[in-house]
């Protein structure tokens, strides 16, 4: 008796594109990364969260090192279908005063992570000048430039709003290209400490590829030279 061998299936539909990430999903994403990453290297690292819409919204107000809150105040985080006019800083900033002001009596540093994404609303604020107790850095997710928007205002008037209230050193990071990637990279370089890390003049974080081979060639060729005597 003989057998046919059974035939090969065809082939079926390849995969197909890729879903499209959106902005919020990514910094959603991007979010939850910093919380685990941090709380890693330290598991007393505390977190609180909040919104700016015409307000500043607390939506995680009680500082806690508990993953489940922290995800789930992440998570409950959305995208306004409104545009707004204004974008006040002054109110985050005197919750942070006042949060800096307790962390201090405690030991501890306080850190204002702001996510920007308003291309075409310039923040502005009305905080004077004070003690400078907490820092601040700003990552600014932006549109290309349009007649209807210019990032280069907004990222000017954060730029001003970091010097004037940033303790220690503040990183401002930007993107206008829309992939998630690039989002997590910026949040991977906000997980240093401002106490142990360089200005931000200085920073060369990723390396670029090329400029690491040739790094390493010109190693290699200095090590390959003949010595005369």
């Amino acid at each position: 008796m003989a057998t046919d061998p059974t035939p090969p299936a065809a082939p079926g539909p390849g995969p197909g594109p890729r879903p499209v990430v959106r902005r919020m999903d990514a910094v959603r994403q991007a979010l939850l990364l910093f919380v685990h990453s941090k709380l890693t290297m330290c598991p007393d690292h505390r977190f609180a969260f909040a919104s700016i819409g015409e307000t500043v919204s607390m939506i995680k107000k009680d500082f806690s090192s508990d993953v489940g809150s922290a995800m789930e105040a992440i998570h409950s985080l959305s995208a306004s279908e409104s545009r707004y006019a204004t974008a006040d800083l002054t109110q985050l900033f005197k919750i942070a005063y006042h949060e800096g002001k307790i962390a201090e009596s405690q030991g501890r540093l306080l850190r204002v992570v702001l996510i920007y994404c308003r291309s075409s609303t310039k923040p502005h604020h009305q905080w004077p000048v004070k003690p400078k107790n907490f820092t601040l850095d700003i990552i600014y997710l932006h549109d290309k430039p349009t007649a209807d928007n210019c990032p280069q205002k907004v990222y000017d008037a954060l730029v001003d709003a970091l010097e004037h209230v940033s303790q220690y050193e503040g990183y401002i990071l930007e993107t206008g290209q829309g992939l998630a990637r690039v989002l997590f990279r910026l949040m991977c370089i906000l997980l240093s400490h401002p106490l142990q890390r360089c200005i931000q003049d200085d920073l060369d974080i990723p390396k670029q590829v090329a400029k690491k081979t040739l790094a390493v060639e010109a190693a290699q060729n200095e090590d390959g030279t003949p010595v005369s005597s």
